[in-house]
This record gives C-alpha cells, structure tokens and sequence, in this order.
C-alpha cells in the first residue's frame, strides 16, 4: 500500500515532524512512567519544550511564536499522540487553545505581556471553563466578577482544568453580568504568582492520563486589573469561546487520530510477532479481518482530518464540519483502540504495554472539548432540506 501524505505538507513540515518525533521519544517518553506517578510533567520540561519551538509554534514571531500556521500545530499534535507515553503534556490547552484566545481577542499590550513568556516556556497556561454542576452548560457558571475601582472581584470555583497545577496563566470564564444570559461571561486573564484568595484543589485522580495534572481551582475574593479582561469589552466571552471551539475540536480529533495510527502500528507489529497454536497471531483470519477493518479506519480519519486541517488553515472550517471530525474520531479511537486491546489477549490489559495506556487515556476524548452528544446536537442544527 502507497503511504498517504497530505497535500499540505511539505518538506518544512516533514522536517518538523522529524524534529519533534525525535524531541518527544528522546524528552519525553522515557520519563513518562515517573510523571504518571507523580501525576504531572516535570516544570522544567515546559521550558525544554519552549526552546525546541514545539511551543506556540502558530503564534507570530513578533510576540514569540514561531510564525508558523495551523499546519505545524497539527503536526505537532500528531507526532505527540503517536508517540509512546504522552498523556501528560498539556501543549493543547497551552498552544493550540489558549494562546489562540490571547492572540485573536487580546490587546496589543496583552499579547505582548503574555505570549512570549508562553511561547518560551516560562508561562504555563490553563483555560478554566467547567464546573462543579454545569458540564457542558457555561451559561450556567457561577464564577462571578464585579469591579471594585480599577479591579475585578473573582469568587467561584472551576474544576477538571488541564495543567491546572502548574498553570502560572489562566483564560477564566466569568460571569461579569449574570443577567445578560450569553452576553453577560466575559473572558478575564489570571497570574496566579502570589495571588492572594486563589487556591489549587486536589491533583484529580483520573481512569487515564495519569500524568497530566487535571485540577480544582479556588477564586475567593481575587482581585485582577479590569485590564486583565480579554479585549476590550465586557460580555464578549460566549463569542470568543464559540468562534475558537472549532479549532479545539478539531485540535481534539487530531490527537485522536495519532492515537488510532499508533495502535493499529504497534497491533500490527504485535499479532505478528506473537505465536500461539503454532503461527503468529496475524496468520489467524479473524486479526487479518480486525486489521484490516481498522486500518480502513485510521485511513479514512486521516483523510478526513487533513481535510478538516487544510480548510481550517485557509480559515474555511465551520463549526459542524469540526464537530463531525471530534465526534466520529474519537468515537473511533476508542473503538479500534478496544478492538487492538483485544488482539493482544491478556497481555493487552497489562500496563506495560502501550496499548493498555491508550485505552485508560482514550476514553476522555469524547467528553472534553463539549462532549459527543453536544457534537452531534451541534451538527444536526445544521442540517436543512436539500428541496
């Protein structure tokens, strides 16, 4: 079989792929058992990540980044997911998610203050949507911010933040005017360096991605500059988020998708090399069937997603088209993810084997990032008849 390459990619994004392939398999994977018992990624690597570009890589060189498009993200988020141990980095939440809210909706002086600490490593950076009660509802948030002079007021709490132990930065959702429905959240910047009234809860204890820090975050009394509210005007908030939760979802289905190339690879290499009555696994008709059904798979997500990459790149990708790519990626990756698990017989629920890994972490994907259920909501308020 030819190996499919998208169009996009070209020699400059080969090499990058190279590049952060050999970063994280050389950085990152062999620490990985040590971080999942810890529960969270060394601080240090942040920086190490920072100087090798891996992040910010889409922000303009003018406020750190490394000028680059959506195209080096993706690449960057595949070549993590497929790499061998890599729930705990956060990048995501970082690079492909909150930077993007600072680059799009912040001031000049906001950008400038915030992403090239961002983009080097030294800020690390949470977006504190949920809470406790709300799932997926945000018009049903409770977080508050008034103003006090030239200062905001925060009380509330968030829950299930990524990189919410470490985070030195947080977008926080926020209710400015609870009477305003959809127009009252605004987005407002937190530093949480010795914040006086703000508190880290417990490191959540997962199913998987043992080893990224998922936190309760505490707002009591927090007072933040009224300049700290992202762009200019308040109520804004339930805009931003929807107009930027395409490229999140899509940034989710993308991690889904390495996630399915690296099972299918390594269930390949597995059933092959595996001997039971006599011949190796793969000579069994039914792993040559399951195989084959789940390489048809991870075929077509790829096309699919490069598609998804390629129109979003061009700022064409709506918000059902991504919705589709989060729901049916995700839906799949844990799917063939489950049906590999099954090829590897009993040493497939063994944790030192990465297949057992990638089906604790798997399953979250079609809860975070709005869960599979608000996907297909989402895409069948598109749908009209065609006559």
């Amino acid at each position: 079989m030819t190996p499919y390459q998208a169009s996009w990619m070209d020699e400059e994004l080969i090499l990058l792929r190279d590049a952060v392939a050999k970063f994280y398999a050389t950085e990152m994977t062999p620490h990985e058992e040590r971080w999942q018992k810890q529960g969270h990624v060394d601080r240090d690597f942040w920086n190490k990540a920072g100087e090798a570009g891996i992040l910010c890589a889409s922000i303009p060189v003018e406020y750190g980044g490394s000028g680059g498009d959506f195209r080096h993200e993706a690449v960057i988020i595949s070549e993590q997911y497929r790499a061998s141990g890599v729930s705990g980095f956060g990048n995501h939440v970082h690079s492909q998610i909150s930077a993007h809210y600072i680059l799009n909706y912040g001031t000049e002086e906001q950008k400038m203050r915030w992403l090239p600490k961002m983009a080097s490593g030294e800020m690390v950076c949470a977006i504190a949507m949920s809470e406790p009660g709300t799932g997926s509802d945000l018009l049903g948030i409770k977080t508050s911010a008034k103003k006090d002079g030239e200062e905001y007021i925060i009380n509330g709490s968030k829950i299930f933040i990524s990189n919410g132990q470490q985070a030195d930065l947080i977008v926080l959702v926020t209710k400015t005017d609870p009477d305003a429905g959809s127009k009252g959240l605004s987005l407002i910047m937190v530093e949480t360096k010795d914040l006086k009234g703000f508190r880290r809860g417990r490191n959540l204890d997962k199913i998987g991605m043992k080893s990224q820090d998922t936190s309760e975050l505490f707002f009591d009394n927090v007072r933040v500059p009224q300049n700290f509210l992202l762009g200019e005007e308040e109520g804004r908030g339930m805009y931003q988020l929807m107009e930027s939760l395409p490229q999140e979802r899509l940034v989710v289905a993308i991690g889904g998708l390495g996630v399915i190339e690296k099972a299918v690879e390594d269930t390949i290499n597995y059933t092959s090399e595996r001997k039971a009555f006599g011949k190796s696994i793969m000579d069994f008709q039914n792993t040559r069937f399951k195989l084959a059904e789940a390489k048809t798979i991870a075929h077509i997500a790829r096309v699919f997603v490069d598609n998804c990459t390629e129109r979003h790149t061009a700022g064409e990708l709506d918000s059902a088209t991504a919705s589709m790519a989060k729901w049916w990626v995700t839906q799949m990756q844990c799917d063939v993810v489950d049906e590999c698990l099954q090829l590897h017989g009993g040493y497939g629920y063994m944790m030192e084997y990465p297949i057992a890994q990638m089906y604790a972490d798997s399953r979250v994907q079609k809860i975070y990032g709005g869960t599979n259920e608000i996907m297909k909501e989402l895409i069948a308020r598109s749908l009209v008849p065609t006559r």
